[in-house]
This record gives structure tokens, sequence and C-alpha cells, in this order.
């Protein structure tokens, strides 16, 4: 079974690789992913991750991959379109079977994954908002 290629088998931990911020944003991370609540609404309750780190999460089945403290894409550039979910901006990318969106112009950048049958993408970026918004402030 496909699980967008964060899981190793959709019944166990979800395998997700660890960013590697600078330390002020991985401190913001922490704050980030404990903060995090155990279920969002449109995609189901919160997974276990391996490796074990304050700086990922996921959700629901196939896994929706939450990553903190990522560098700015690749293709981000000064004339991207952005998508503003709930005051925040994302840059959306289009992947084979779903959507990987990262926050911008904060002080720790927050990535999710989502595969094409949970949805739409913007969907879970609202359900993670109010605890961005809470924990992670504007950056440079």
């Amino acid at each position: 079974m496909a699980c967008l290629g964060l899981v190793a088998g959709c019944t166990r931990a979800v395998q997700i690789t660890e960013p590697t911020p600078d330390p002020r944003a991985a401190d913001v991370c922490a704050q980030f992913t404990a903060a995090l609540p155990g279920e969002l609404p449109t995609v189901g309750e919160r997974r276990e991750v391996t490796p074990t780190s304050d700086l990922t999460a996921a959700y629901g089945d196939p896994a929706v991959g939450v990553r903190c403290g990522v560098p700015d894409p690749a293709a981000l550039g000064s004339t991207s379109t952005l998508v503003t979910v709930d005051g925040i901006d994302w840059f959306a990318e289009e992947l084979t079977a779903g959507w990987r969106m990262t926050t911008v112009e904060l002080v720790a950048n927050v990535e999710i994954t989502v595969a094409s049958e949970q949805g739409p993408a913007p969907s879970v970026a609202s359900d993670l908002a109010p605890t961005i918004t809470a924990t992670v402030p504007a950056g440079p």
C-alpha cells in the first residue's frame, strides 16, 4: 500500500526526514510540535513518527507529514505565487500524488505533505493555522 512515501506500512510509525534548522528555529519548532493537537479535523489522529523528533509530526492515513524548520523551497522566488490560508502565506508545490505546502516569512518554515486522497492541502493548512499563529513568529 502506498502512503505518499512517508510511511513504512500504513499501520506503522510514519517515517519523516528530520530537518536541520538553526538553533532559534529549532526552539520555535519544539514549541510548535509540542502544541500540535491530537487530531486534525480534516485528516484524523496524530500518528507516531520515526525517528522521534521535536521537528516532525504526522496525521491520518494516508499520512500527512508535518515538518518544522525546513529551508525555503528551491522553487520559491520573488515572483512566486503564494496561497494565503487563515492569514498565513504558503508556497504550494504539486507532487506526483499530492501537494507540499511550505510557510514563508516565519522564523521557522512549516512544511506539510498531503496525499491526494486526503483532500485539498489548504484544508490541512487551515487546521494547523491556530498552532502556527500561536507558536511561530514572523521572521526576517
